[in-house]
């Protein structure tokens, strides 16, 4: 009897537990690409080749606010290139100064992770036509990388490290500033931080930079050129020709005096070689050819000042930017008597400077800035601007000997690059890994 009860039992249960089975519903397996479109739903995505450690790569177009305060305003397309490896590797989001073209950075080889390159609003094919200028101001820039980043953190869960070069390494600080917890480090590249719509830091430093035999034979390669006026501009306007480059809204003869103006920051900022200044003998094509190699002529064709206008709009607002010394060749100029970057910037809109914007942020950077690596070269002309942290933060700047604004990581000896590592390593744990570069 008892046996049979319990017999009784067993079945009555299973019965129960079988009735009440609950139905699984089958697991949804994502491809990345498909995750990707749930953390960007409304952009357009599509693959590109996956290049160096990479395992895909995606092509992104979003439809950004124009103003993130009041999205009745419309939005633009924004292009951001992400390449992928795994989802809790590190991710270097790349804060483009300009526009973006797809390539591995040198943090993104140290690191063997994950890549963000966003091109910074309305440059390259980010670019509305025509541009609201009201809406290109750094903290709507900023508002887009942070929309960015918040939804990436849905999908990447390792450490997020910042960096951009030049104009880009200005917005990773900027970027810094406004949002300290976005990214666990940050490290801009030959970063300026500008005082003033001319700063004069960049005067000083191409007066007292180098010896005074080079400064000396820069300002006789200066008057060479125009005194060698008539026939160098015949050179540049072979060159045009050659290069199909028009010069309608900066004539060639305004572009040549505005070229030898430049000459001085462009040659310290991309380590020019004293030795190779073309002397009093330089014939007017050999005079054009080192200018062009060291300036750029088409610097000042209609493409180039197209192209560049929304950058000439952000330094004479916000940014600041340079001015230029007339006083070793003013009796040889005939066009521009009163040179500014103003005149490289859009027409018939407000160009009124903040002065401002830039201070707090070297306030915050050089007071509160922990965690970031500093890169420059002592030659580079924007490094007069570089910010200096003060002994309390917990930053590192790095300044390499006699190099140029194109100094990286790579460029430091050994032992200098070790020492990069080890505090990289400090501030993002033994959780990453870090893969020294190779020469």
């Amino acid at each position: 009897m008892k046996l049979f009860k319990s017999v009784f039992l067993f079945v009555a249960v299973t019965v129960l537990f079988s009735s009440c089975r609950v139905k699984l519903e089958p697991v949804e397996i994502l491809t990345f690409k498909q995750q990707l479109e749930k953390v960007f739903p409304n952009a357009e995505i599509s693959k590109m080749e996956a290049k160096d450690h990479f395992t895909s790569a995606y092509h992104i177009v979003l439809e950004q606010p124009l103003d993130h305060n009041n999205k009745e305003a419309g939005t633009f397309q924004h292009h951001i290139y992400l390449s992928h490896v795994d989802e809790e590797m590190p991710t270097v989001f790349i804060t483009e100064g300009y526009s973006a073209t797809p390539r591995t950075y040198e943090l993104s080889k140290i690191f063997k992770g994950n890549q963000v390159q966003i091109e910074y609003r309305f440059y390259g094919k980010s670019r509305p036509n025509p541009i609201p200028w009201e809406y290109l101001k750094n903290d709507q820039a900023i508002e887009d990388y942070h929309y960015i980043n918040t939804r990436l953190r849905r999908l990447y869960s390792g450490k997020f490290i910042s960096t951009g070069i030049s104009k880009g390494g200005e917005t990773v600080l900027i970027y810094k500033s406004k949002y300290p917890w976005d990214v666990e480090v940050a490290v801009p590249y030959v970063a300026p931080l500008i005082n003033g719509q001319e700063d004069l830091k960049t005067e000083e430093h191409i007066n007292t930079v180098g010896t005074k035999e080079c400064r000396d034979k820069i300002t006789q390669f200066q008057r060479l050129v125009l005194s060698n006026r008539a026939e160098v501009l015949n050179e540049i306007e072979t060159y045009a020709i050659d290069k199909n480059m028009k010069f309608t809204e900066v004539s060639t003869e305004e572009a040549l005096e505005y070229a030898v103006l430049e000459f001085p920051f462009s040659f310290w900022q991309w380590g020019g070689n004293c030795g190779s200044i073309p002397g009093e003998t330089a014939t007017p094509q050999v005079l054009f050819s080192y200018i062009n190699s060291i300036v750029g002529i088409s610097f000042y064709n209609d493409k180039t000042y197209f192209d560049l206008l929304p950058s000439y709009y952000q330094h004479m607002t916000e940014l600041g930017y340079y001015g230029f010394d007339t006083t070793p060749v003013k009796d040889l100029l005939k066009v521009v008597h009163k040179p500014t970057n103003l005149r490289f910037a859009p027409k018939n809109t407000d160009l009124t400077f903040n002065p401002n914007y830039i201070k707090e942020v070297r306030d915050f950077v050089e007071n509160k800035g922990n965690k970031i690596l500093y890169v420059y070269g002592e030659y580079d002309t924007w490094g007069a601007c570089a910010p200096n942290p003060k002994p309390h933060v917990d930053a590192l700047k790095m300044v390499l000997k006699g190099a140029p604004h194109s100094t990286r990581i790579k460029n430091f000896s050994k032992e200098d690059q070790q020492r990069m590592y080890n505090k990289l390593q400090s501030w993002l744990g033994y959780s990453v890994t870090i893969h020294p570069l190779e020469k």
